[in-house]
C-alpha cells in the first residue's frame, strides 16, 4: 500500500489517519476597530477612489463575501460570516446602510467594514448571514443600498482616526490664567491629549445588528452600464456617442443632472460585458445599476 501524507485510508475494519505535516495558520491580530477612509488603489486596472459619503444611495448586483475565513477587515474588525456585515469598494468605513433585495422585497441592516467584492461590476458583497437574510441565492442579486444617515456620522464623530478625534487629538498648548484682583504670578497648566480624549483608550466594540429583515413588494428593475454623470447635456451627448448609450436627466438626487447610460440587459451576463466594452473605451467610472 502506498502510503499519502495527510490522506485518509480505509481498510476493511479498521480507520486510520495519517498525520499531515500542515502548519497551523498564524493566529490574527488583535482587533483595531477605527474609521477608515483610505487612498486610492487599483483594481484589476480600474483606479478605485475611496470617500466620505452621508447621503449615499446606489442600485447594482450584491454578491455574497467571497473569502469566509477569519481575517482583521478595513476597519480593523475580525471578520465574522455569522455576523450582518459586508463590503464596498470606495465608501467609509465602518457605514451602515440599509440593503433592499428588489428580486424579493426582502430589506436588512448591515454594516459594511471592509473593502470589496473583488468581483468587477459589482455594488456590495455580504457575510453568508446577511445575504441568508436578504434571500439570496448563488447567482447576484439586484439590490439597492440607502446608507443611514445616522449612525454613520456617529462613527465618524466617535471611532479613533475619526475626522472629530483627530481635531480633538491635535496638541494643545498651555493655558495661563492671571488673577486681576491680586497682582500674582500666572498659573500655567498643560491640556494633553489624555484629558481631551482619556475615553479613547477604552478598547473599542462596535454592537451587532440582529439577523432580521422585513418583508416588502419586489420591484426588480433591468440592468443598465452608467457610464457618467455630467452637469451640461453637451458633454453627456459626447460620451453617449462614444459609448453607444442614452441621455436622461437624473431626478434622483444622486450627483450631476444629466446622466448617460447603456442598455437595457436582462441578464448579468449581457451587462458584464456591455461594462467591459465601456472600461474598455477608458470610461472608467462605469458601473452597473438597476432601473
Amino acid at each position: 500500500m502506498r502510503r499519502q501524507t495527510g490522506a485518509w485510508w480505509l481498510i476493511p475494519g479498521v480507520t486510520i489517519l495519517l498525520a499531515g505535516c500542515h502548519k497551523p495558520a498564524p493566529p490574527l491580530p488583535p482587533s483595531h476597530i477605527h474609521y477608515e477612509v483610505g487612498a486610492a488603489y487599483n483594481q484589476d486596472g480600474v483606479w478605485l477612489y475611496p470617500r466620505q459619503e452621508f447621503a449615499w444611495r446606489e442600485t447594482g448586483l450584491a454578491v455574497v463575501d467571497a473569502d469566509i475565513s477569519p481575517h482583521i477587515t478595513a476597519d480593523g474588525e475580525v471578520y465574522d460570516s455569522k455576523a450582518m456585515t459586508g463590503s464596498h469598494p470606495t465608501l467609509q468605513l465602518p457605514v451602515q446602510v440599509t440593503v433592499r433585495n428588489l428580486d424579493n422585497g426582502r430589506q436588512i441592516e448591515v454594516r459594511l467594514n471592509d473593502r470589496g467584492p473583488k468581483q468587477r461590476g459589482r455594488l456590495i458583497s455580504l457575510t453568508p448571514q446577511a445575504a441568508l437574510a436578504l434571500g439570496m441565492g448563488r447567482d447576484p442579486a439586484r439590490v439597492e443600498v440607502i446608507e443611514d444617515e445616522l449612525p454613520s456620522r456617529l462613527f465618524a464623530e466617535t471611532l479613533p482616526g475619526g475626522p472629530l478625534l483627530e481635531m480633538q487629538a491635535a496638541p494643545v498648548g498651555t493655558v495661563q490664567t492671571e488673577s486681576l484682583d491680586t497682582p500674582a504670578m500666572p498659573k500655567t497648566a498643560s491640556v494633553g491629549r489624555s484629558e481631551i480624549g482619556s475615553q479613547q483608550k477604552q478598547p473599542v466594540t462596535l454592537p451587532a445588528l440582529p439577523v432580521v429583515y422585513t418583508q416588502g413588494w419586489a420591484t426588480a428593475g433591468s440592468l443598465w452600464i452608467e457610464v457618467g454623470r455630467f452637469t451640461q447635456r453637451s458633454y453627456a451627448s459626447i460620451e453617449a456617442a462614444r459609448a453607444g448609450g442614452t441621455v436622461n436627466y437624473a431626478s434622483d438626487n444622486n450627483g450631476p443632472g444629466w446622466v448617460v447610460r447603456v442598455g437595457p440587459f436582462s441578464g448579468v451576463a449581457d451587462a458584464d460585458a456591455a461594462l467591459d466594452h465601456a472600461l474598455a473605451l477608458g470610461l472608467t467610472g462605469a458601473h452597473i445599476v438597476v432601473e
